[in-house]
């Protein structure tokens, strides 16, 4: 399917591994021009290598909880390509930890960056252009049903699924798009480092893939492709939209 993308411009933040990172692999390899953004200029650097496109690619150190952040990642887009299409917005997981245990300060750090930070951008994004764009929210399955152990995903998430509904309305007139993607357990960095926590990770993740229909960790360009497709112009009918990527793990509707 050619999914449009040739010559688009979309931002992708928490780029320099793992979801974020597959994101943009996959609209990069369709034509498009990214700019890709996570904490660590480094990392940046180094995905941005990965990426071999160097013509349409730039590389940001950008922290999402930072409050100049979403505007500043707008202004080089549009400085640096001309235009803006749309943005692919994930962070890494916020601590993993019961509600009975988290303390306040971790859970006012999450709100900034796991919630706020991802809102935000989004806000300026879709507010950047009179042109219809696309913005793609990358959640969690925690949105749908509770995680064990990652209680201030499952706190945070759900009401930031929601107000993505709601900027979908709210933008809807204009022609710009609003969707949430869902991934479960996908092989990234972030899964590997959950299932050491539990002290035996090659059980963990045994007895996780165990409790998937498809019976295994889904791979990042398995997810990947799904965001670039919702992203793109090829779903342009799809709007306040939550699609899980999961190999059906979750099983509410």
């Amino acid at each position: 399917m050619n999914l449009d993308l040739e010559d688009r411009v979309y931002i992708v933040s928490g780029a320099s591994r793992g979801l974020g990172f597959a994101a943009a692999a996959e609209l990069v390899a369709d034509g498009a021009r990214v700019v890709i953004a996570s904490r660590s200029q480094d990392a940046i650097n180094t995905a941005a290598i990965a990426l071999e496109a160097p013509d349409r690619v730039i590389a940001v150190a950008a922290d999402l909880a930072d409050v100049e952040t979403a505007g500043r990642l707008v202004s080089i887009a549009l400085e640096r390509f001309g235009q803006l299409d749309g943005a692919v917005i994930s962070v890494g997981g916020p601590a993993p930890g019961t509600a009975a245990e988290v303390d306040d300060d971790a859970w006012r750090g999450a709100f900034e960056s796991v919630f706020l930070g991802q809102l935000r951008l989004a806000r300026v994004v879709l507010s950047a252009t009179d042109s219809p764009v696309s913005v793609t929210i990358v959640l969690s399955t925690s949105v749908r049903s509770p995680i064990s152990g990652l209680a201030i995903s499952n706190g945070l998430r759900p009401g930031l699924a929601m107000a993505a509904k709601t900027l979908a309305d709210e933008y809807g007139q204009r022609g710009s798009r609003v969707n949430v993607i869902l991934p479960g357990r996908i092989a990234t960095d972030r899964m590997q480092e959950l299932d050491e926590a539990s002290g035996d990770p090659a059980e963990s993740r045994r007895r996780n893939s165990a409790s998937i229909p498809l019976g295994r960790y889904g791979e990042p360009e398995e997810f990947g492709r799904v965001a670039a497709f919702v992203t793109s112009p090829a779903a342009s009918y799809m709007s306040g939209s939550v699609i899980t990527v999961d190999g059906g793990a979750t099983r509410s509707l």
